[in-house]
């Protein structure tokens, strides 16, 4: 490799042209991703967005959109090549800099490996009134283990990191699901949990569950789940390294405004996307990163 073409030594000892290709991927997602990792310093920036173009590759595949003919084998290709990186063997750009950043920051490959299983959930038959275990267990896989692979990279890999990434994945995935009920009832998904459905009398067809009496009922039970995850996260981050934590109070900020948006519209008009006043959720962001 030579060293002319290597980034400054403020980032991570990768080739350039692997750099903006990863770069690219994250850039052309349509996501506010790559400015929200800005305030991080190059190296963790750089390796946030390998983390984030293999969330993205693996989600792709899962949602249909990677043009591949049999999804699940394929994410079974990418538990392999994840092993394959932690014996050094890389195939393409995304591959060499996840290997540095691995071996940087210590990433864990059972949280690689948990996020592809999270993936296969959404592979096969849309998910439809999971019951509590399985809906738990599909935002640890699709939320907290990604927080698990993020926290390393930030920079606090301690027990305390752990239990922020627990929570605030689960805060977030909670908060995705109460917003996107009437998108995922048009892919024939709900991922509302059947002891809630049934309590509360909601059917769990996942058309039929959108204007359901019960609806509401059951959305402020995971309202109220999703808060008590922010704050069990905000205690956990006061025990952290607080630089390390500023793009995890960033992201908890933001999606709390999401959250209060929500309960401010109600579940009658699922259908109806909830007003976040952006101003106030910049201050919000704002604070967050200051503190």
């Amino acid at each position: 490799m030579v060293f002319s073409r290597m980034r400054a030594s403020s980032g991570l000892p990768c080739a350039q042209a692997d750099l903006d290709h990863v770069e690219r991927i994250v850039t052309t997602s349509g996501t506010s991703f790559a400015r929200g990792m800005s305030i991080l310093p190059p190296d963790r920036r750089q390796a946030m967005f390998a983390v984030y173009a293999f969330c993205r590759l693996v989600d792709d595949i899962a949602d249909g959109d990677a043009g591949v003919a049999d999804p699940m084998a394929a994410l079974q290709e990418w538990h392999h090549r994840i092993d394959q990186l932690y014996e050094g063997v890389a195939t393409d750009a995304l591959d060499r800099i996840l290997i540095v950043a691995i071996h940087r920051y210590q990433i864990q490959v059972q949280d690689f490996h948990d996020v592809i299983d999270g993936m296969a959930m959404d592979c096969g038959a849309p998910i439809v009134a999971p019951d509590e275990a399985t809906l738990d267990l599909y935002c640890d896989r699709v939320a907290s283990a990604v927080g698990r692979l993020s926290v390393c990279v930030f920079g606090d890999s301690s027990d305390n990191a752990r239990r922020v990434a627990y929570h605030l994945g689960r805060a977030l995935q909670l908060t995705n699901i109460l917003r996107d009920i009437a998108e995922d009832a048009g892919r024939g998904r709900l991922y509302l949990p059947a002891e809630l459905l049934t309590r509360f009398d909601v059917p769990k067809d996942p058309q039929e569950a959108l204007y359901a009496h019960g609806l509401d009922q059951v959305a402020r039970i995971l309202a109220q789940r999703a808060k008590d995850h922010f704050r069990e996260a905000r205690n956990a981050m006061r025990l952290c390294n607080s630089t390390a934590m500023r793009p995890a109070r960033m992201m908890a900020a933001s999606y709390a405004s999401i959250l209060s948006a929500l309960e401010k519209r109600g579940w009658k008009t699922p259908d109806i996307a909830p007003k976040v006043c952006k101003p106030w959720r910049k201050l919000r962001t704002l604070a967050a990163y200051v503190k």
